[in-house]
């Protein structure tokens, strides 16, 4: 209601389709008790599939209101419009393709119970209602931003294409990775990479097309300037994508011939498979993915050149902030690791030192070296995936050491199969700031992930467990006093921020009511939700910030 309050007219066909998609997901998420026992979901957690519907769509259309004030003022083009258009509607697209595949499962385990029941057949009505009305709006929506009937049909393709890859992904990701993620976790994450990785697909073709055939062929628009840094990120998530697939059908090869084959010892098996994952991933990442980016996207270097070089032209500066922060990362790791291993300190309360570690090491970042720090965030994510991979497949030699260093920072929401709590910190914090890049008439907006996760949730936590009394459910954990403690915490951190922000450069006057509403939502979310609040709590603050 805040974000649709916030709407100009021009976007009320957005308006409409997200009040669909928002009344559809909580009619799902109201049936789904009981329901979807097909798939194995998180235990102790909600289906959470309202907000794992409607979290994606309502940041890409708040990120739309604020390009909207930006296009009136003239500081963007159309094409920069265009684009976020097409992205809110693939992410709803997303979503609503999950939505109707949960319907579709909840009609058939309702028609097997009893054939003539016929509250089946009216959530099969109403279901088919919701969808024909939200197909119609983005078709009003889609051709707001096309020239052309035939151009308005390639972008609903491509958006029926949206919504059959996240059906593909979801169902992947739940069969393969049980008692991971809720199903509302899930579909965040799988949104997400299905937008992603669309945009990736959607570049190549565009680029296809205009060097074969005629740029008139693309569906979408996507002329749009994309900074360095953007390539680079996208670039390097690209190539470990195409390597864990490639590597991952390699590994099922290489086990068939070795059963085969039973006169190589195991460790000389395993020897062998580390050298070729190891020289196969520095192939990727310094051939496949570097060609991709000089090819499709246009990067004139070397990116790995093109990064010595952005380092080094601020040496000073950027090796001194590398340096602080391995000496911070040692330090709490070593301290961290000692007192998981031998106290009996709650382990969800342990990590959140590691939110305050987020703060100590983004902020000063953020400020002086916003920049620097996007880069940061990708080598970091990119660490994270490899040592991940590194710890699933169990690769020689920091297979087993990489697993056992990171399960002592588990708790009940990750698993043994997947270690999410670190990414889902790293991208909480990481996200708002790659979407602030461009035009940013909020100065707060890059500061959602640091202010919720780091101060707000650590606080809450902090408090709640040392003084809370008053909880806000029978069953739950989290308490009054801490949620209030997380909203005064992150308010007294944007008194301080503001002020220092207003000393470096110039920002926009701040009206401080909208503030305590995005706060006071996000504090209450984060009391309120049993899914990984790392992973939306952000998102949120951040859908908020922008209006």
């Amino acid at each position: 209601f805040r974000v649709l309050s916030s709407l100009p007219l021009s976007l009320l066909p957005h308006a409409l389709s997200l009040s669909l998609l928002s009344v559809f997901s909580l009619f799902v998420e109201i049936r789904a008790d009981g329901s979807l026992s097909l798939f194995k979901t998180r235990p102790g957690a909600s289906s959470g599939i309202m907000l794992g519907a409607v979290t994606l769509p309502t940041v890409m259309l708040s990120k739309l209101i604020q390009l909207s004030r930006a296009f009136s003022l003239q500081q963007i083009e159309i094409g920069e419009l265009e684009h976020m258009t097409m992205q809110f509607c693939a992410a709803s697209a997303c979503c609503c393709g999950v939505l109707i595949f949960l319907s579709i499962l909840m009609w058939c385990a309702a028609y097997n119970k009893n054939p003539h029941f016929s509250c089946s057949v009216w959530d099969a009505k109403f279901s088919l209602s919701c969808v024909i009305l939200f197909s119609v709006v983005c078709c009003i929506s889609l051709a707001t931003i096309s020239h052309t009937g035939f151009n308005t049909a390639l972008k609903l393709l491509w958006l029926l294409c949206h919504g059959f890859a996240a059906v593909k992904l979801i169902q992947h990701l739940l069969n393969t990775f049980p008692c991971c993620a809720s199903i509302g976790e899930a579909l965040l994450l799988t949104s997400g990479l299905v937008l992603y990785f669309g945009d990736m697909l959607a570049c190549t073709i565009s680029k296809v097309c205009r060097l074969l055939v005629s740029p008139e062929l693309v569906s979408i628009r996507y002329g749009i300037k994309r900074s360095e840094i953007g390539i680079i990120i996208q670039g390097v998530l690209l190539g470990l994508l195409i390597f864990s697939a490639v590597f991952k059908f390699f590994i099922h090869l290489w086990e068939y011939f070795c059963r085969a084959d039973n006169s190589e010892s195991r460790k000389n098996k395993e020897i062998r498979r580390s050298l070729i994952f190891f020289a196969s991933l520095g192939f990727t990442m310094i051939v496949v993915a570097p060609s991709w980016m000089m090819i499709v996207l246009d990067f004139d270097v070397h990116p790995i050149l093109w990064i010595f070089h952005f380092v080094l032209s601020e040496p000073l500066k950027r090796l001194s902030l590398c340096i602080y922060w391995l000496g911070l990362i040692y330090a709490s790791v070593l301290r961290f690791y000692n007192i998981s291993k031998n106290s009996k300190i709650e382990r969800i309360l342990l990590r959140k030192y590691y939110h305050l570690l987020a703060v100590s090491m983004f902020l000063p970042a953020l400020i002086y070296q916003p920049k620097f720090l996007d880069l940061a965030f990708g080598a970091a994510l990119a660490v994270f995936l490899v040592l991940e991979i590194i710890r699933v497949w169990r690769i020689w030699p920091l297979g087993q050491l990489v697993h056992q260093f990171m399960s002592a920072f588990t708790d009940h929401r990750d698993s043994d199969i997947l270690i999410v709590s670190h990414f889902s910190l790293l991208l909480g914090c990481a996200l708002p700031i790659w979407m602030s890049s461009g035009f940013n008439d909020r100065p707060l907006i890059p500061f959602a992930g640091i202010l919720s996760l780091g101060i707000g949730d650590t606080m809450a936590s902090m408090v709640g467990h040392k003084y809370g009394v008053l909880r806000w459910s029978k069953t739950g954990k989290k308490t009054i006093e801490g949620t209030a403690a997380g909203i005064v915490s992150v308010l007294a951190a944007c008194s301080v921020l503001l002020p220092l922000l207003a000393s470096t450069r110039y920002i926009p006057t701040q009206h401080w009511f909208p503030l305590l509403i995005a706060v006071t939502t996000s504090g209450l979310l984060e009391a309120y939700t049993a899914q990984l609040d790392n992973a939306f709590i952000p998102l949120v603050f951040y859908s908020l910030l922008c209006l």
